[in-house]
């Protein structure tokens, strides 16, 4: 297990929720965080949350939707620190739309991909060539347990994971050899101020952000190729084996249950 003390993690998406708490606890272990996200002042609070307890931050305001701005923060984050040691693609936007109430909204799409892949891609390919100097760097990808068990509403958003995890498969292929390793981690729905959004989720049982948290350390201390739930697993093993079946049979169960999340809420009202 690689201990975080004194390691120099780049994590996005770090202004909130499951990022914020993440950076949070590997500063409790010794880490030197670098945090990125768009909410200048939201990283702020962060910052000061963790030197409060005697840790170590520095804050980088960056729009994860412009390439641009990803070049110029990551320059500034390389330019300021010698060493890092892990990169952490937490960032994401999500939309729950069906299909059939998208077909004038390419938009949805392009916007989703952009941030939630093109975006992570931009940054690590910033990082790869310092990983490669050092002979060390790892990249943690956050996915989907919706990628593993296909469901309903989410194609924007799980089209771009499906992407990043492919390229994070590709990147552990091709320089795995030079030092650079790969996790891919597959949260489930986590309570988060993205999800809560969606009125009808209010009564869905789903992890806490400080469990979700504990899989992105855990991601940078242990370094597997993937965290993901034994349901996520077998879903992965089934979908492969029998694509057509795995994707059809179980849509009428999530339609009941939107159906009955959905009468839950309007019944509290």
């Amino acid at each position: 297990m690689m201990k975080l003390k004194n390691q120099t993690i780049v994590l996005t998406g770090a202004s909130s929720g499951i990022g914020a708490e993440a950076a949070r606890i590997m500063a409790r272990k010794g880490a030197t965080l670098c945090l990125v996200a768009r909410r200048e002042e939201q990283l702020k609070e962060v910052q000061q949350a963790i030197e409060a307890q005697s840790g170590t931050a520095f804050i980088y305001p960056c729009d994860l939707s412009d390439n641009v701005a990803i070049d110029a923060c990551a320059a500034r984050i390389l330019d300021e620190h010698p060493r890092i040691d892990a990169l952490v693609n937490n960032a994401a936007h999500s939309i729950r739309r069906p299909i059939e109430q998208s077909f004038a909204r390419l938009h949805d799409y392009q916007r989703t991909v952009q941030l939630n892949y093109i975006g992570a891609v931009a940054m690590t390919l910033q990082f790869l060539p310092r990983f490669v100097q050092q002979g060390h760097g790892h990249v943690v990808n956050i996915s989907s347990l919706s990628t593993q068990i296909p469901i309903p509403l989410f194609s924007a958003y799980l089209a771009s994971k499906s992407a990043l995890e492919s390229f994070t498969r590709s990147l552990e292929a091709e320089m795995g050899h030079q030092g650079v390793s790969t996790t891919v981690v597959y949260f489930p729905m986590v309570r988060t101020p993205m999800s809560s959004r969606t009125a009808i989720y209010k009564y869905m049982p789903m992890m806490h952000v400080e469990k979700a948290a504990g899989w992105i350390v855990e991601a940078c201390e242990k370094r597997p190729a993937r965290i993901a739930r034994p349901m996520g697993k077998l879903g992965s093993v089934l979908l492969a084996a029998a694509p057509g079946p795995v994707t059809r049979l179980p849509q009428p169960l999530f339609r009941g249950m939107d159906k009955m999340l959905a009468n839950r809420l309007k019944k509290k009202r």
